[in-house]
């Protein structure tokens, strides 16, 4: 699916955008799964194990802004991650021993889809190694107009590590705008035509901004890590942690390796998805959705 180059241009820039991987069959089944998600959003008031919701949801009017572990909502979601397409990338990115962190559904609906402030994936799961990344699959045609990933090529690598604690001292899922003014002008957004996907370094700075345009903007991430990186967190139910094994056997000498960390403790005062992480900081660099 990839080539040797565009492999030096991830280990180079910490992103790619590979041309339509998923198909157009799935893509059209998938957009039906998700519709389905949405209207049953009308059944709730609040956040749930599934949903995340958007600033003024109503039960006549659903907003969702996230679902929350798809591969777990619906069995679409696990098979992609699982298709023989995505497996071959990421071996050549990551290597032949993969398991899947997590995974969630960013949706940005047309003219209120809510911004993502600048963080570092790495920042909330550190592990013993960073060869983690994460795929980001366009459900929709993205450009500059539907608020795309921003990611800033390049900040994945070296001993940078930002704080993305708040003024209270507590996890706030995002670093302080002024601190990265610099990286925030080279950033590059990940666009492309409905079923391509991102790959971006799990340590790769990225945000993303409210979608003002007049469509949608729906992204399914997965977070892929090797199997051989561990959550400096622990694994509480190893035959779980086994479970999600993409490619390769069990693993249990973790990798270690010489990598920045800062872990994100004391949790947030509002836990909750990172829009609720972020929501709590005074600080942010995109307007937020009404």
């Amino acid at each position: 699916m990839i080539s040797d180059e565009v492999v030096q241009a991830y280990r180079r820039d910490g992103v790619i955008v590979v041309p339509e991987v998923l198909d157009k069959d799935t893509l059209a089944r998938v957009r039906t799964v998700l519709a389905e998600l949405v209207a049953g959003a009308a059944d709730v008031t609040e956040h749930t194990d599934v949903y995340d919701l958007e600033p003024g949801h109503t039960q006549e009017n659903p907003r969702v802004r996230r679902i929350k572990a798809p591969h777990k909502v619906h069995p679409i979601f696990d098979q992609i991650v699982r298709s023989e397409p995505v497996i071959s990338i990421l071996t050549k990115l990551i290597g032949p021993g993969l398991r899947l962190h997590g995974s969630k559904l960013n949706m940005k609906s047309a003219q209120y889809g809510s911004p993502v402030e600048w963080h570092q994936d790495w920042a909330f799961y550190p592990h013993t190694n960073d060869d983690i990344l994460a795929i980001g699959v366009l459900l929709d045609d993205c450009d500059l107009e539907n608020g795309p990933m921003l990611v800033t090529p390049g900040s994945h690598v070296g001993d940078t590590m930002w704080d993305h604690h708040g003024e209270d001292g507590c996890f706030a899922g995002l670093i302080d705008p002024d601190a990265i003014q610099d990286e925030i002008k080279r950033a590059v957004p990940c666009i492309g035509k409905a079923g391509s996907m991102s790959f971006h370094h799990v340590r790769a700075l990225h945000g993303s901004a409210t979608n003002t345009s007049n469509r949608p903007r729906n992204l399914l991430l997965y977070e892929v890590a090797a199997s051989d990186a561990w959550p400096l967190a622990g694994v509480k139910d190893f035959a779980e942690f086994d479970s999600r094994l993409l490619a390769g056997g069990s693993v249990v000498a973790p990798r270690m390796t010489s990598v920045p960390v800062r872990m994100p403790l004391p949790p947030p005062k509002r836990q909750g998805s990172i829009y609720e992480t972020q929501s709590a900081s005074k600080k942010s660099y995109f307007t937020r959705a009404a």
